[in-house]
């Protein structure tokens, strides 16, 4: 999970995956347990970054009803968590209040042996769910979707895509892997995208594809904190500030890697109770020791964060702006009416749509998108724009693959730096 850099979690030329093991110094730790401390500090304050304005408090609930709605845990290597004992893997889950496994199933165009009818069978007949997930790398999108399509036909709950840097500027890849999977699991099936957390770091990266018509209905941002180099609050804020807008429930994936702490997990859990109550799952079993282990079942954890205000703002976008957060807004400004190609960049002829669709719902005419603009954009289904190539066929042209202009863009940061 959240490759550093753009570098990929697993090396292709073995056939596992190795995951990174994060180098911290000893002052980024000592920052990191500053950062947890200053979380435990409830008086309200804004988020760090430019929004479009003060919005309604955020409600939760079960709002998908699938195996997202349950707290869940991730399994890398199923040797390696428990020692491979199915029996144990069930025994763990339920005396910590986990209902729904994470397994990997593949990566890129290659299927993980792990992930089994056999396995899932078992699991479910111990009372869990099951979601398989995938690191997926755009090169091969077709041979994904494939690999993606049989972990669902050995009866997975859910698909997890785990898209990271390795997709930035992948918009034609990333639409034949997105309309090759539906067409072989169906338009319904529960579909999350499990990728960086921060949005606005990463303006090439196709969030627009991923979660736009035919994606994934659900969302869960990797909010590693402790990696990151910051606190619970601040990951809650940054995440959810910029993936509101994609419209999908988020269930944030906290870190039980590193050593967090029990406080820390627990603090995560309550604000997730703050931030609408939906469930969080864990990177992961192999690195949970037994002390955090019971900081994910502690039902004291179940509660809101007490004193702290939620406010539900949207990102401000305006001339000037660039990235794929534009290229959503185009896509939904198009969907109210608006004449506009999808380039990912403000400029005046998106500024120009922005104040007529704003002038025609009663909002201030300005060209800027603010939270007000963002509530009423997000009424509409976005156009989906047809970013793969097509072949020739009768009566029509070949159609090559494209991307908008902003996915020439680099990473503004990464939340865990490459490594030197």
């Amino acid at each position: 999970m959240l490759s550093r850099g753009g570098g990929a979690e697993g090396a292709r030329s073995t056939p596992v995956t190795t995951v990174f093991r994060p180098v911290v110094s000893f002052n980024s730790r000592i920052l990191a347990a500053l950062a947890i401390v200053a979380a435990c500090v409830l008086t309200p304050a804004p988020a760090s970054a430019e929004t479009g304005g003060a919005g309604q408090v955020e409600t939760g609930g079960n709002v998908s009803n699938t195996a997202f709605d349950r707290q869940g845990m991730w399994v890398w290597y199923v040797s390696h968590s428990e020692g491979g004992s199915i029996g144990a893997i069930i025994a763990r889950a339920k005396a910590n209040d986990v209902g729904t496994v994470y397994v990997k199933a593949g990566d890129g165009g290659g299927s993980w042996s792990q992930f089994s009818r056999g396995l899932v069978q078992a699991l479910h007949r111990g009372g869990l769910d099951v979601c398989a997930w995938q690191f997926v790398y755009g090169d091969a999108p077709l041979a994904e979707a494939r690999v993606a399509a049989a972990a669902v036909a050995k009866g997975a709950d859910c698909f997890v895509i785990d898209a990271e840097g390795d997709y930035e500027g992948k918009y034609a890849a990333a639409d034949r892997y997105v309309r090759a999977l539906r067409a072989r699991i169906g338009a319904t099936f529960p579909v999350s995208l499990a990728g960086f957390p921060y949005v606005d770091y990463h303006p090439s990266f196709p969030y627009s594809v991923f979660f736009g018509p035919g994606g994934a209905q659900y969302n869960q941002p990797q909010m590693y904190w402790k990696t990151i180099g910051t606190s619970v609050r601040t990951v809650y804020e940054h995440t959810y500030l910029y993936n509101r807008i994609w419209g999908h429930p988020i269930y944030p994936i906290g870190q039980t890697y590193e050593g967090p702490g029990a406080a820390s997990i627990r603090l995560f859990r309550r604000f997730a109770q703050s931030y609408g109550g939906l469930p969080p799952s864990w990177w992961d079993w192999q690195e949970t020791s037994g002390q955090e282990w019971g900081a994910v079942g502690a039902a004291s954890a179940l509660q809101p964060v007490t004193g702290y205000r939620l406010e539900v703002v949207h990102p401000e976008l305006k001339k000037g702006s660039k990235g794929d957060m534009v290229v959503w807004a185009q896509e939904h400004l198009i969907a109210g009416g608006a004449d506009l190609p999808v380039t990912g960049i403000f400029g005046r002829q998106t500024a120009r749509a922005v104040r007529a669709f704003k002038e025609g719902h009663g909002l201030p005419a300005n060209g800027i998108v603010d939270t007000d603009t963002w509530n009423a954009l997000l009424t509409l289904t976005p156009v989906r724009a047809n970013w793969a190539a097509s072949r020739a066929r009768p009566g029509a042209r070949a159609r090559p693959a494209t991307r908008p202009l902003s996915a020439r863009l680099p990473a503004k940061a990464y939340e865990i730096p490459p490594r030197p």
